[in-house]
């Protein structure tokens, strides 16, 4: 039960796309992940995302609309809606989901993180 400091979590790996599990609960993850540029289009047939800026900005790509979002800001994607993460500048994101969701859900290629490291 020790507390998490975000900023020093987010300073333990450099790599984008490559989420962290920094806690547990109820069977869901809270994953750390640092992005820049656009990421694959994809969806997550049975398990909701949460979306929470931590430091800068993105736009998460819908088919029909984008959603900018800024530092402190949230986003739940609902499973099934396809949508596609993109960052013009480097941007730190804490993720809220399923502990058995693949960060590129239904799209299978190299950014695949499979077993995400616990920091």
């Amino acid at each position: 039960m020790d507390k998490i400091n975000l900023a020093e979590k987010m300073a333990l790996f450099a790599e984008h796309w490559s989420p962290r599990i920094v806690g547990e609960l109820n069977g869901q993850h809270v994953k750390l992940v640092k992005f820049k540029g656009p990421f694959v289009w994809h969806h997550h047939e049975n398990e909701d995302e949460l979306f929470y800026v931590v430091k800068g900005s993105f736009d998460m790509e819908f088919r029909d609309r984008t959603v900018t979002l800024k530092e402190g800001e949230l986003l739940i994607v609902p499973k099934g809606v396809e949508h596609r993460p993109n960052a013009p500048e480097e941007v730190q994101v804490m993720l809220f989901e399923p502990a058995d969701t693949l960060n590129t859900g239904n799209t299978i290629n190299e950014r695949t993180v499979s077993n995400p490291e616990q920091i």
